[in-house]
């Protein structure tokens, strides 16, 4: 029988929780040392890319083959930029540009920075199929909603990544993109068959394995006809039947971070890892809030024992702790034997020019009134500075420029304010805001002529009475320098 110390051992070795600040502290480094699987990075952790680098250094001093594992997928989801914006758009506009080499490219770049950086894992790219519009944290993260195009796109990311020689990862098995709610608050459910799911949901994920990617990311999604009552994550029958032995993947599985509501709000985190290991994930991500609460070193303790105390009375077999640090180990050999390409940015501003859709002629806007309407950034997202309203006043000396969170209806007061002028409205995701659309019905009733720059998800709605509709397909810092060109006339 292995003692369990070891276990406690085997069990550090699957943990990638994270820490705050920019610096490691030394309970940081000394879970390191004492066997910890590594860590998972996030904005707060970084200032800039040889900060990050310096970091990075420090962890490899304490363990050489850990994994640093970061979201670094373009577009609205990047860690590296979030000062200021990235300059690489994310998969929505690569979807509607629809040139999967210049998919490739963009994401062979963002991979060459991160391992640049010290970074070996990239939670990216999601693979979801975005099938619902009202979906609150895919959206603009998605390729589509056509499953073969996604997965086109999907093969092509990871391809770009790997290529880097950072290892990718897809997201989130088995589909987040047919929800209307967050699984960082509550576990979503997607409703529907597995002949459905088979022909949708899963398109990209198989498409991907057969590309040979290196990790997929679970997600903490219910599907009945599936998982039962149990989010994917926890789901033996999604993890190892489906993902496993029907589709073949014999690459890590990493959970979603497991302080979210969809994975540990019914038990806590200490169990909920262990049932998650029980279902077949290999690599554990606590997340990027707990650790804010201060040292991790309790919770990562805790959690080793309870996962050798499932194996010590039974509840797990022994070889299923021995399998998940095998595959992690074998993640580790493969990232040792790649090496980085050099990094392209100024790709990504004309994969965003690219991406841009125009409906109706941009009016003059030398004296413009600039309504940016002000959405808070979902948990997954972060804040970052998005819109396109300084790079308008740069060169708009005349305009004016307005925020607003659309609590109460302005439209009046910002039509008085124009005269008659042109009045750019900048939003995220207006179809699923009633109080945007409001404001838009309303200023477009008006003697001004009206540009909508939509910088969310652009779904079949389209408001009544603008003048032009420009959609930029993300709110990165490419699509916002892309969508100024294009107002300007550039």
């Amino acid at each position: 029988m292995t003692h369990r110390s070891e276990l406690h051992a085997l069990a550090l070795r699957t943990l990638i929780p994270g820490f705050t600040g920019t610096t490691a502290p030394p309970w940081a480094l000394e879970l390191l040392e004492a066997g910890l699987g590594g860590y998972c990075l996030f904005a707060f952790n970084i200032a800039d890319a040889d900060q990050l680098a310096r970091l990075n250094a420090s962890l490899r001093e304490a363990s050489p083959d850990a994994v640093i594992a970061i979201d670094e997928e373009g577009g609205d989801v990047t860690r590296l930029h979030t000062a200021t914006g990235s300059p690489y758009p994310g998969n929505a506009a690569l979807g509607a540009v629809d040139d999967p080499e210049l998919t490739t490219a963009i994401h062979r770049s963002i991979g060459s920075e991160l391992v640049q950086a010290g970074v070996n894992l990239n939670f990216a790219p999601a693979v979801d199929v975005n099938v619902e519009d009202d979906n609150p944290v895919i959206g603009t993260r998605s390729f589509g909603r056509d499953p073969e195009a996604v997965a086109r796109h999907a093969v092509a990311a990871v391809r770009g990544l790997q290529q880097a020689g950072v290892a990718a990862c897809a997201k989130h098995f088995p589909g987040h993109g047919a929800t209307s709610v967050d699984s960082h608050l509550t576990v979503p459910t997607v409703d529907v068959s597995l002949d459905v799911l088979r022909r949708r949901e899963l398109v990209p994920f198989q498409a991907v394995i057969d590309a040979g990617i290196q990790v997929i990311m679970s997600g903490h999604i219910r599907v009945p006809a599936l998982t039962g009552d149990a989010p994917g994550t926890l789901s033996h029958a999604a993890m190892t039947g489906l993902l496993r032995e029907e589709m073949g993947f014999d690459g890590v599985i990493v959970t979603d971070a497991m302080e979210m509501q969809g994975a540990s709000g019914a038990t806590g985190m200490p169990e909920a890892i262990v049932r998650a290991l029980m279902a077949g994930c290999d690599l554990i991500c606590t997340g990027g809030e707990s650790q804010k609460a201060g040292p991790m070193t309790e919770l990562v303790h805790a959690t080793a024992d309870a996962v050798a105390d499932a194996v010590v009375s039974g509840r797990m077999p022994l070889e299923r702790l021995e399998s998940a640090v095998a595959r992690g180990d074998a993640l580790r050999a493969w990232q040792r034997e790649h090496h980085a390409a050099a990094a392209n940015r100024p790709l990504g501003l004309e994969a965003a020019r690219r991406a841009l859709h125009l409906e109706g002629t941009v009016p003059r806007l030398d004296d413009a009134v600039i309504v940016q309407i002000d959405s808070p950034a979902n948990i997954a997202v972060g804040e970052f500075p998005w819109g396109v309203t300084p790079l308008l006043t740069k060169r708009l000396p005349d305009a004016v420029v307005r925020h607003t969170d659309v609590e109460s209806d302005e439209s009046a007061e910002l039509s008085a304010l124009a005269a008659g002028r042109p009045i750019v409205v900048v939003s995220r995701d207006t179809h699923r805001r009633p109080a945007a659309r409001a404001l838009l019905a309303g200023l477009a009733a008006g003697p001004s002529p009206v540009v909508l720059v939509e910088m969310g998800w652009p779904a079949a709605w389209r408001p009544e009475g603008v003048t032009a509709y420009l959609a930029t397909f993300g709110a990165a810092g490419a699509n916002a320098q892309a969508a100024a060109e294009r107002l300007l006339g550039d």
